[in-house]
């Protein structure tokens, strides 16, 4: 495979408010002010005329090793057991294929390992201990996810009584206790305060955004009009061991489809899965909306059911027409990178939620 040279990465930086925006071919999308990774994509696309796939895979994998915001590859996000697991997703919106991977362990590079997934397999999704088998199969390298930042944070999370965390309808309180829990009984006659009190439609405990939104989701469109899309993650801090978001899961953390574009989403994964808003968005495109719109009619779908949940999307139209949408936050960067710019100059755009 050919392999891109070094380049620089000091890209021009453009921070711009506004909403849909014509873009030209070949284009680079990514949630967040992941310019780096932008930056990457685009080269190998252009420069080293990498297919679709491979420079998602280039792209993503500059935030797994750059620690993104520390949401993206190893040393972050640790689970209630201090242990870092990663997720990944690639869609080919010309095939319809995908290769995801969720809940990998010991193994750094994600992104890699769900392209095998997509090129070696017939499968959609591998998970867990059964993942990092299948990855140590493949060639890649087994070691460990742990840093001392993770382990730093994992510690003052234990020593501030395990808050916050994702549990309810168990005893003890996990308001004030680290557990082990148990469910509360469906016949107990003395349900905990916490219960009584709990609205489930409130996210606001979990503290979303730039260094807790879990993910880097990017749309690479070529040339030709080839149209992929794909995340990576280390998940949501402090989370139940075992828990998947939506990054790896089509449709909701990416949904590409050269007929149409893609969207990719960013934020509370646990609720945005429920609805899969990047296929909504994808539709809501080949009903006859814009970007900007059918990412705001996704994020709305959410946002009616869960009104604190935080969320981004971003969308884009086969021909390079993106937009974007939030909720829950003051505003929403996203990168992008396309054909109106010479060198793939990365622009940082910014919606209001």
């Amino acid at each position: 495979m050919l392999r891109l040279c070094v380049v620089s990465f000091a890209a021009l930086i453009v921070l711009k408010f506004l909403g849909p925006a014509n873009g030209g071919l070949p284009l680079v999308a990514t949630t967040w002010r992941f310019t780096n990774a932008t930056l990457r994509a685009y080269q190998s696309l252009t420069v080293g005329q990498f297919d679709p796939i491979e420079a998602l895979v280039e792209g993503c994998s500059v935030c797994e090793r750059e620690q993104c915001d520390g949401t993206v590859g190893f040393g972050g996000s640790p689970d209630e057991n201090g242990e870092t697991t990663l997720d990944a997703m690639l869609m080919d919106g010309t095939t319809m294929d995908i290769g995801a991977v969720a809940a990998l362990r010991d193994v750094k590079h994600a992104a890699e390992v769900a392209k095998y997934v997509l090129r070696n397999t017939k499968h959609t999704l591998l998970v867990g201990s059964q993942a990092t088998e299948f990855a140590l199969m493949m060639g890649f390298k087994k070691e460990s996810l742990q840093t001392d930042a993770s382990k730093s944070m994992w510690s003052a999370w234990k020593n501030n009584h395990c808050q916050p965390n994702f549990w309810k309808n168990v005893i003890p309180s996990p308001a004030m206790s680290c557990g082990p829990y148990e469910p509360v009984s469906a016949n107990s006659i003395h349900p905990s305060s916490d219960a009584l009190s709990e609205n489930p439609s409130d996210r606001s405990d979990f503290s979303f955004g730039r260094y807790n939104h879990d993910t880097i989701s990017m749309i690479v469109i070529n040339e030709e009009g080839h149209v992929v899309a794909g995340t990576s993650t280390n998940g949501a801090r402090h989370k139940i061991p075992g828990r998947v978001g939506d990054s790896p899961i089509p449709g909701a953390g990416a949904y590409a489809d050269s007929e149409v574009g893609a969207a990719v989403a960013t934020g509370d994964g646990d609720v945005m899965m429920r609805f899969l808003p990047s296929l909504l968005a994808v539709e809501a495109m080949r009903g006859g909306l814009g970007p900007a719109e059918a990412g705001q009619q996704a994020i709305g779908r959410i946002a009616k059911y869960y009104p604190s949940f935080v969320g981004g999307i971003v969308v884009v139209t086969k021909d390079g027409e993106y937009g974007a949408a939030c909720h829950g936050m003051e505003e929403f960067p996203y990168s992008i990178a396309d054909g109106t710019v010479s060198d793939g100059d990365v622009h940082v755009l910014t919606v209001k939620c």
